[in-house]
């Protein structure tokens, strides 16, 4: 059984962050509002693939005798963990606001507290919009690394499949050759 392709594995890659971004929290809804354990949840499975991110890094940067392809390869998974961390981070700070609010919600209309609850809100939908910027910079990065990566193949299987007598003997293919037909020709041709 072969391993998957270097494209295939980042473009597996950009869908777990797509699909990451589209389980984010929305402030303004009410089914999908953020929720302490929904959200600790999130950043677990979002260390899971930073986690995974660097595994594949690791794996391709063994040694110096890295093949140029790997490096790529390497490098485009590292360009990932970026922004990953940063929407980790981002939600970090949903998960602290979340837990913030429990913790202080019975003193809620105490002075030094109802500015702070009435900025939360504020801060969580900030931070979750920050979060969801980061997962699509991931995924796009990912994704775009993926077509790049795969395309020269691509254009190489193409051209393969269009010319592989040209190409495998190209010295023997001669430079000019016969005259084209003359309309004239090919009439008299079909005629008989």
């Amino acid at each position: 059984m072969s391993s998957p392709s270097p494209a295939h594995t980042l473009r597996a890659a950009a869908f777990a962050f797509d699909a990451q971004r589209g389980k984010l929290p929305v402030a303004a809804d009410p089914h999908r509002s953020p929720e302490p354990t929904f959200v600790s949840r999130q950043i677990s499975e979002l260390s899971k693939l930073v986690a995974d991110l660097s595994d594949e890094v690791a794996s391709r940067a063994v040694y110096d005798s890295t093949a140029p392809g790997e490096a790529r390869v390497a490098t485009a998974f590292a360009a990932a963990l970026e922004p990953a961390g940063q929407a980790i981070a981002a939600l970090g700070t949903v998960s602290h606001q979340l837990a913030f609010v429990d913790h202080t919600w019975a003193r809620r209309h105490e002075p030094d507290l109802r500015d702070v609850h009435d900025r939360i809100p504020e801060v969580i939908e900030d931070a979750l919009a920050e979060a969801d910027t980061a997962l699509q910079d991931a995924a796009t990065a990912l994704h775009s690394a993926a077509t790049s990566i795969a395309q020269p193949t691509l254009r190489l299987k193409a051209a393969l499949s269009r010319t592989p007598t040209a190409v495998a003997n190209s010295s023997r293919v001669p430079t000019t050759g016969p005259a084209p037909a003359t309309p004239r020709a090919a009439a008299t041709t079909r005629a008989r």
